[in-house]
C-alpha cells in the first residue's frame, strides 16, 4: 500500500476525547512508535467535521492534522446508528443533545426519541472508521462495527458516551457494564484499532 519505513515514528492521535485516547493507546501498545494527542498541541485550530459519513470525517481529520503538524496522524470518526431513527444520531453522536451538550444530555435525548419504540425495534450499532494520513495522503483505513440494542434506561458506570444505553445481547449487559478490557475486546473501536495495527505491521509501516 505504501513505501515501507522502519524508523521509529511519532504518531499523532487526533482526538481530545480522553476515553477514545485510552482505548486507542491500549490497543496500539507494543508498536515501535511514540504517540501524541491533540491535548499535547493546544495551539492547533480544530477542524470542522463537515461531512455526513464517518469515513469522510476520519479522512478529513487525519489529513488536516497531518498537514498542520507534519506528523503521521491517526484519526477516527465514530458514533451510534439507531435503526428506528433512520441511522441517527450518526455523525452527530457527540453533539446530539444540542449546543454545549454532554453525555448525559445526549443519552437523555436518545431515550426521549425512543420512548415509544419497543425492544425488538431498538436495534443499533456502534461504528468506528479510522484513517491514517502521512505526506498529504491517506495511507491506511480500517473500520469496526458492534451490533446491539438501545436499553430503556442507563446501566453501568464504565466507558463514556452512549455506553450506558448500548446493550449487547451476546454478553447480556451494556458496554458500560463491561470492564475496559472486556469492552475493548468487542467494541467497534477495538476492532478498528486492531485492524489498523495489523495493517501497520503487515505493510511494515513502522
Amino acid at each position: 500500500m505504501v513505501t515501507a519505513l522502519s524508523k521509529l515514528r511519532k504518531i499523532l492521535i487526533a482526538t481530545q476525547n480522553q476515553g477514545k485516547l485510552r482505548e486507542i493507546q491500549s490497543e496500539l501498545a507494543g508498536l515501535s512508535a511514540e504517540f501524541a494527542c491533540l491535548a499535547d498541541l493546544p495551539s492547533l485550530a480544530e477542524v470542522e467535521e463537515i461531512h455526513d459519513t464517518f469515513r469522510e470525517n476520519a479522512d478529513l481529520k487525519a489529513l488536516y492534522y497531518a498537514d498542520l503538524t507534519g506528523l503521521w496522524t491517526l484519526a477516527d470518526d465514530s458514533g451510534l446508528e439507531v435503526d428506528a431513527l433512520g441511522g441517527a444520531p450518526g455523525v452527530f453522536s457527540a453533539r446530539y443533545g444540542g449546543p454545549d451538550c454532554d453525555d448525559a444530555r445526549n443519552n437523555a435525548k436518545l431515550l426521549a426519541e425512543l420512548a415509544d419504540v419497543p425492544d425488538e425495534k431498538r436495534t443499533a450499532r456502534f461504528r468506528c472508521c479510522l484513517s491514517l494520513a502521512a505526506d498529504g495522503k491517506i495511507i491506511a483505513r480500517s473500520e469496526g462495527i458492534l451490533h446491539g440494542r438501545i436499553a430503556f434506561s442507563p446501566q453501568g458506570h464504565n466507558g463514556f458516551g452512549y455506553d450506558p444505553l448500548f446493550y449487547v445481547p451476546e454478553h447480556g449487559c451494556t458496554t458500560a457494564q463491561m470492564s475496559p478490557e472486556q469492552k475493548n475486546a468487542v467494541s467497534h473501536r477495538g476492532q478498528a484499532i486492531r485492524a489498523m495495527k495489523q495493517i501497520m505491521l503487515t505493510e511494515k509501516l513502522l
